[in-house]
Parts: structure tokens; sequence; C-alpha cells
């Protein structure tokens, strides 16, 4: 039986890459319990739209194949087999404990012959070159310190024209936004997440990584830089997420 954990979580920026990667290991495994149900209770179950829209604007014209980095409870592995009925997916994530709950899922829904949940690292994928039409990350991308390496990893893995897609929330630098956010994401987000989480800790880190994810400007830069062309971001529910697009150029056929 899972227990409760009292425990505060210091900021992503007062911590290194090495601590980054430990505490989210242990944040994530401590959640699974009620991970699902306050993603969709505290995004007055936008997540889910989130997720559809992205399943909906992903396209497989030639392996039929998605990879979902990150892949959690493979709520986005589960919502593209869905959608595209002709293609299989594979969900790889580092935490065992939420990929536990994500292969229940699977189970449950009939569809254990069209998506594989696996251990791994984003940050060296156990895939060859060219070997997916989509790669997407729903939520994850912030939880990496090394984001421009997981950007090209799943550069190198998707196919030559193949797409990149990644949803991700955002913290809008305003001064209206900023109280908002400050006081849903501080204040009353703890207290919620305190009522039906073993670890309520955990939500603060979440506010915290929101809060210091970069700009769209500035991903899209990230992305840039890990060879992506025709660069798209996607504003989604005023600005509270963002679903973000890249190609792979052609030229990197061989």
């Amino acid at each position: 039986m899972e227990k409760r954990v009292e425990k505060r979580y210091r900021s992503v920026t007062e911590v290194t890459d090495h601590e980054r990667i430990i505490m989210v290991k242990e944040i994530f495994s401590t959640v699974t319990a009620s991970y699902d149900f306050l993603n969709h209770f505290l995004s007055l179950r936008r997540d889910i739209a989130w997720r559809r829209l992205t399943a909906k604007r992903m396209s497989f014209p030639r392996t039929r194949q998605y990879l979902d980095v990150a892949s959690g409870t493979a709520d986005l592995a589960i919502e593209a087999v869905r959608r595209h009925r002709d293609i299989t997916a594979t969900g790889i994530d580092f935490v065992k404990a939420m990929l536990d709950v994500g292969q229940a899922k699977v189970v449950a829904e009939g569809l254990a012959q069209r998506i594989q949940l696996m251990q791994g690292d984003a940050l060296s994928l156990p895939f060859k070159d060219d070997s997916f039409d989509v790669v997407g990350m729903a939520f994850g991308i912030r939880n990496i310190p090394d984001k421009a390496q997981a950007l090209r990893e799943m550069t190198r893995v998707a196919i030559p024209g193949g797409r990149i897609m990644i949803l991700e929330m955002c913290f809008t630098h305003n001064w209206f936004s900023t109280l908002m956010y400050r006081t849903y994401l501080n204040r009353i987000l703890p207290r919620i997440a305190r009522g039906f989480s073993l670890n309520p800790g955990a939500y603060a880190y979440l506010a915290d990584s929101i809060m210091n994810f970069p700009s769209p400007g500035e991903f899209l830069s990230l992305m840039e830089g890990a060879g992506l062309v025709d660069l798209e971001k996607e504003k989604l529910t005023f600005g509270a997420t963002y679903l973000y697009t890249g190609r792979k150029p052609m030229e990197s056929l061989t």
C-alpha cells in the first residue's frame, strides 16, 4: 500500500540536472493512485480535449507507428490509436509505477495488441533512426532537464518528414496571468491535492515546473536547434497549454 509522503521539493532553479532527475522519479513514483484523477480535475478535464486535438493533428504516411515519449499512464498513446485505427504505438517512460497504471488502462481498453509500453530514457531512446511517423509527448518535456537532447532524440527516431508533437502547459508572463497562476498553482492547487494525493508536495513541484518552463518562443528555438523545420505553436485554452509541432527535414532521408 502506498504511504503518504509529507515532503517539500526544492525549486527546479535550485537543483542540478542529476538532482532533478532523482526528484522527478520520486515524485512520479508516489502519485500514481491519484495522477489521472487530479489531472482531469485540476484542468477541468481540458487535458482530455488537448490530447484529442493532438491525436487529431497526427498523420501516419509510412510506418503507421507512433512513439509516445514520457508516456506516463499512456493517455496520449491510447488517444492516438483510438483516433487512427491502422496504427500501433509504443510508449516509453523512466518511471515503472506510471507505466504499470498505463498498462492496466491499455488492457482494459482492449488495446494490448496495438500499444506496447516500456521503461526507458528519453535522452537515449532505444530505437533505430527514422522509425516513427510521429513522435509525441504530453506534459513531460518540462520534467526533463536536458530538453535539447530529448528533442534531438525525438527527431532522430522520426522518419524524414515525420512530425514531432509536444503538448505542454505554459505560464504567460503578464501581471494578470502572474496573479492568477500564482494564486491557483501555489495556493489553490496544493490544497486540493492535499485532499486527494498521497504526496501533495508533488503538485507544488508541478506549479514550479510550469512557471519555470521556457516561453513559447524560447521552446520553438529549442526545437529549431534540434534540427526541426516548419515549426508551429498552437495556443489552447487561452494559452494555458500549447501544442508545439515541427517536422524532421526530408533531406535526412538516406
